[in-house]
């Protein structure tokens, strides 16, 4: 099978909506190529993470690499690609050079490039994503496994957005809490809740493609009687009292649903946002306030932001 690789150059804050664009149009996985990735550091104890080629990547900016079947709908698929990118400037979002290439690769090929891509790798204290053909062995009594496929994933757990996201569930996470994960993409939030003690995970999404891997996932990690995974538009028609709220989505739609998020909290509750970009941290930040909640952490990797917000217990 022939499959054609789509190629566009942009910036770190169209990551997300751009990659989010290429799952609903049905592309076979996304690779991010970021060229900050070639001179990170890494702990070595837990195997090379990436291997890498120079050559690959932009001086500025980033490569969104994405993969999808040859057929006869092929150009049409390309330019509604294009136009839903264009679309992206409305909601004030910096989409940079915006050149798409396309090049052709067969189905060997394509099947190799993801594998050079993720091997498994340490995100927090305790949570290490490994990607389902690696072998790996625990190195801490207590560490959390979480497999994922990425070549099916939106997204692998290792962009920042996802990392900080999952360094807050590990932290404010309690045992037999109540979670609710917006936006859930893969699900490997959710994974985590319910792995670090969570008794109960609802994840909400809008995608119906984005609940159905969820699922697999939460499948692959035997935690799926544990998360509920549901297609629908962030917190609409939600009507719960949670422990904690977990959100890895853009600026722009966060602040569309806090109020609804501080409403379906319980008192003391903890609502984790990221996915917002250094840019919008101000608005965001505001935006919870006005909501009602307290600014716990404000914590930054790279020019992503995320913030722990904690709805107020009532004074006695």
């Amino acid at each position: 099978m022939k499959w054609s690789e789509i190629r566009i150059h942009t910036t770190h804050e169209a990551i997300e909506p751009i990659s989010n664009i290429l799952h609903e149009i049905g592309a076979g996985g996304v690779v991010i190529q970021d060229p900050m990735d070639l001179i990170k550091e890494f702990d070595s104890k837990y195997g090379e993470i990436f291997e890498l080629d120079p050559n690959d990547y932009p001086e500025e900016g980033v490569y969104v690499v994405a993969y999808l079947p040859v057929n006869s709908f092929l150009g049409e698929t390309v330019e509604e690609i294009k136009q839903a990118i264009n679309g992206l400037i409305a909601y004030d979002i910096d989409i940079g050079k915006n050149n798409i290439t396309i090049s052709e690769v067969n189905e060997e090929e394509w099947a190799t490039a993801w594998k050079k891509y993720y091997k498994p790798v340490k995100v927090s204290e305790k949570i290490t994503i490994i990607p389902t053909w690696e072998e790996y062995e625990p190195v801490e009594s207590d560490e959390v496994i979480i497999e994922l496929d990425p070549g099916m994933a939106f997204g692998t757990g290792t962009h920042p957005t996802t990392v900080l996201s999952l360094q807050a569930l590990e932290q404010y996470i309690e045992q037999n809490d109540r979670i609710i994960d917006v936006g859930t993409g893969s699900g490997v939030l959710s994974i985590a809740a319910a792995l670090l003690g969570a008794k109960e995970v609802q994840a909400f999404d809008l995608d119906e493609l984005a609940v159905k891997i969820s699922k697999i996932n939460a499948k692959l990690n035997k935690v799926d009687n544990r998360i509920t995974s549901k297609q629908n538009d962030l917190l609409k028609g939600v009507r719960d009292q949670v422990d904690l709220i977990v959100s890895n989505i853009l600026a722009e739609i966060i602040v569309q649903f806090t109020n609804e998020a501080f409403d379906n909290l319980k008192d003391g509750g903890i609502f984790i946002t990221s996915g917002i970009i250094l840019g919008k941290k101000d608005e965001v930040k505001t935006n919870l306030i006005e909501a009602g909640f307290e600014i716990l952490e404000t914590n930054q990797m790279e020019d992503w932001i995320s913030f722990v917000a904690k709805k107020p217990s009532p004074r006695s």
